[in-house]
């Protein structure tokens, strides 16, 4: 069995790197110890990487890593990464944006609380000046206030559910969300910024680009309430730093939340100086509990891209993520991996792909075939394959590619279908996402399901009929495999489907046993 090489070029948690050490097809190289001269030499045999602030992914880096097809940024932020360089090269660059959600929302609640009864200073009052005078310290409270939040993706959302609990009069602008997602919380959906600048407190929760760099300033901070609140706990340079600094100075801002800054260190920023701010320094994603699963969800990710299964949060894609709404990335994800499995159903030559939609989501289908199209080719076409390269191989090898844009009419907010047609027959496979980006596949060959696309998957077709579910458990448990999920779907002509998944890889002499038990009409064995 041929390995990827996948090298860790930075410490992440060791729960990260058993997923590394223990998956069979992967050579793990930890580099983390090393100075990054020897890295260079490390990195020439890597696949992908992983890295985190300590190794800058330049022009020195890429040149060394010749044969690297993925990098993984091990957190949120990737201004250490290339990525005009990884693109030239073909090289897809990811990060972990998600895995930190809990701990950022709950710093953001932290600074909040703390701005509104000026906790760090009255702790520094009684702890090293050792003065006990209450009077100083009267605050106020969140209960009855307006909470405006910029920015209402994985952290805005969860901020806004949490502010509810306060009983606060929550509000959000967000032109890339469906409103439902803000009004379905209670919270007030808007698209008329200067509803924000009217709050009491406001928190921003955006991505930093183009859009939203000094999204916050002079103009705007003129238009808010005397006495406002404002929490930045996202990316340093959303508020204009000088803009902040005077207003906090002049008293129009009464305090400022602040883990941020728009160049870090910031050991010397003149915020620091001003007795209305409270700060922390980027701790955004310091909790032990985010960093177990930044690098878990790094370690899975990099194993995904070296196997050509999906590219999880990849930021150089063939489109803008920043100009799609965020429920749609998950859907980009789900395709391809759905097209991944059903092109492993049967490996025989694809003829043409189809990508039928029906939602929201319709609106993006052209971005849905490039994925689908990756997502089928890497099952043949492996490494070779990738965002920029796969319509020009798929039309090399005269595959052939159809849209269609379905009414509303299967119950599911957003659906995606994909048909692949190959020499041998159709193989149809549709899935959704609900809420917090749980991705589904719903139905397999008209056969409705509801299962995760990972994992070791056994598809057996048979006759419905007693004693084949045992019959195929008996040839698993001799062999200790153990089956940690099974789904069965009955159809209309007396026949089944059972997708059964276990934990062990099924080899070809073992899946020829299962198909010939009595009533298996057929078997077949995918990997996501």
């Amino acid at each position: 069995m041929s390995k990827h090489t996948i090298v860790v070029c930075d410490h992440i948690h060791e729960d990260g790197l058993n997923i590394l050490k223990n998956t069979e097809d992967v050579n793990y190289v930890y580099a983390a110890d090393i100075d990054k001269v020897a890295l260079l030499d490390v990195i020439k045999d890597a696949d992908v990487a992983i890295t985190r602030s300590s190794t800058d992914v330049d022009e020195k880096f890429l040149s060394a890593a010749t044969n690297l097809k993925a990098i993984i940024r091990a957190g949120v932020g990737y201004d250490n990464v290339d990525m005009e360089g990884c693109s030239k090269r073909g090289i897809i660059a990811m990060n972990v944006p998600t895995a930190n959600t809990i701990a950022a929302v709950e710093l953001t609640m932290a600074h909040m609380l703390s701005c509104m009864r000026k906790f760090p200073y009255a702790h520094n009052q009684l702890k090293q000046d050792r003065i006990w005078k209450r009077e100083d310290w009267y605050g106020n409270e969140l209960f009855g206030k307006k909470l405006g939040i910029i920015g209402f993706g994985n952290i805005g959302h969860r901020v806004g559910l949490r502010a509810k609990s306060f009983e606060m009069d929550v509000i959000t602008y967000d032109p890339y969300i469906p409103s439902t997602k803000a009004t379905d919380l209670g919270v007030t959906y808007t698209t008329n910024f200067d509803d924000i600048l009217d709050c009491d407190i406001i928190t921003i929760h955006t991505p930093k680009n183009q859009e939203t760099i000094d999204m916050i300033g002079e103009e705007e901070i003129a238009k808010m309430k005397d006495g406002v609140v404002l929490i930045n706990c996202a990316r340093g340079g959303l508020y204009n730093e000088d803009a902040l600094y005077n207003n906090l100075k002049s008293g129009k801002i009464k305090m400022a939340g602040i883990d941020v800054f728009k160049k870090e260190p910031a050991t010397d920023h003149p915020l620091l100086d001003l007795p209305n701010v409270t700060v922390t320094a980027h701790l955004g994603a310091n909790t032990k509990e985010s960093q177990k699963k930044i690098a878990i969800q790094a370690a899975e990710n990099a194993i995904e891209s070296a196997r050509g299964i999906a590219y999880p949060h990849a930021l150089n894609l063939p489109i803008d993520e920043s100009k799609i709404p965020s429920f749609v990335k998950p859907y980009i994800e789900l395709t391809q991996k759905m097209a991944f499995l059903s092109a492993q159903l049967d490996k025989s030559a694809i003829r043409s792909i189809t990508v039928k939609a029906e939602g929201e989501i319709k609106e993006y289908l052209d971005s849905l075939l490039t994925f689908a199209t990756v997502g089928a080719l890497s099952v043949v076409g492996g490494d070779e394959v990738n965002y920029v390269n796969a319509m020009f191989i798929a039309e090399e090898k005269g595959i052939k590619f159809e849209t269609s844009e379905v009414e509303h009419c299967s119950g599911y907010s957003n659906k995606v279908e994909i048909r692949i047609t190959t020499e041998k027959r159709v193989n149809s496979i549709a899935g959704t996402v609900f809420d917090d980006d749980v991705q589904r596949i719903v139905e397999l060959d008209s056969f409705d399901f509801d299962i995760e696309p990972k994992g070791k998957m056994i598809m057996m077709r048979n006759n419905d009929v007693p004693g084949v579910i045992g019959n195929v458990g008996k040839l698993l448990g001799d062999r200790s495999i153990n089956i940690s999920d099974f789904r069965l779907a009955r159809g209309k002509n007396k026949d089944a489907l059972a997708i059964i998944l276990v934990d062990d890889t099924i080899n070809s002499k073992l899946l020829e046993e299962i198909g010939s038990i009595q009533d298996a009409i057929s078997v077949s064995y995918a990997e996501i």
